[in-house]
């Protein structure tokens, strides 16, 4: 399986048209019987995972089969087409499944085999939430001790945050030097653990998500800075 996730920077006279888009190209999605799951989501200011949204950062996340179908997307879609039109930057990666644990709008959206688990080298992460209404300002004042503690963890690379809404369906991807660092920040990291902690006593999801995924390929630029990995 191949997952593509491509960050958008829109111009600030063509934000209307990021929003049209969420609209519009949910139907060249859907038609896509190749696809097998897709998101159309926004992002915090400059992309960040603890910043409000300012409704320039956008994105799309898909799930293929195979490569070659990754690839007709890229090169052919309306949506990328649409992305690409009124962008003035672009972030995408392609990343290969390792492992995956929950949900994602009640489904599985990431297949793994056997034959990927073991792998050595950077490693892409996304934590996927779905928060409940009654936890959200408990989740909203804890996550940015968490954030702030990532961004100078050893073994960072970057991070992004993403999501259906901009306050309940939340998304962090973030890419580490290897497995060993993230998990350092994920279970050794105090502020990341006592969110943790918090997270299971307080009951904030009805819903989540946590994958991994070795790098496959990535281009472009996010937030002005050349991302190759």
């Amino acid at each position: 399986m191949i997952v593509a996730l491509t960050i958008t920077k829109f111009r600030g006279l063509a934000v209307p048209f990021a929003f049209i888009g969420m609209a519009v190209l949910r139907l060249p999605l859907w038609l896509n019987k190749r696809c097998r799951f897709w998101k159309l989501m926004g992002s915090g200011k400059d992309a960040q995972v603890d910043l409000a949204p300012n409704y320039k950062h956008w994105a799309v996340l898909t799930t293929w089969d195979d490569q070659n179908d990754c690839d007709a997307f890229y090169r052919d879609s309306f949506v990328l087409k649409w992305f690409s039109f009124f962008g003035i930057e672009n972030f995408s990666i392609l990343l290969n499944p390792l492992s995956s644990h929950g949900l994602w709008s009640a489904v599985q959206p990431f297949k793994t085999e056997e034959t990927n688990r073991s792998h050595s080298g950077k490693i892409a992460v996304i934590t996927r939430a779905a928060i409940k209404y009654n936890r959200l300002k408990e989740f909203r004042q804890n996550i940015k001790r968490a954030a702030d503690a990532m961004r100078i963890a050893p073994g960072f690379i970057l991070s992004a945050g993403i999501g259906e809404n901009p306050f309940f369906d939340q998304a962090t991807f973030s890419v580490w030097t290897d497995s060993d660092s993230m998990k350092n920040y994920a279970y050794k990291s105090i502020d990341h653990a006592d969110v943790i902690k918090l997270t299971r006593e307080r009951e904030w999801y009805k819903e989540e998500l946590f994958a991994r995924f070795s790098i496959v390929d990535s281009w472009g630029t996010l937030n002005g800075i050349s991302v190759e990995l």
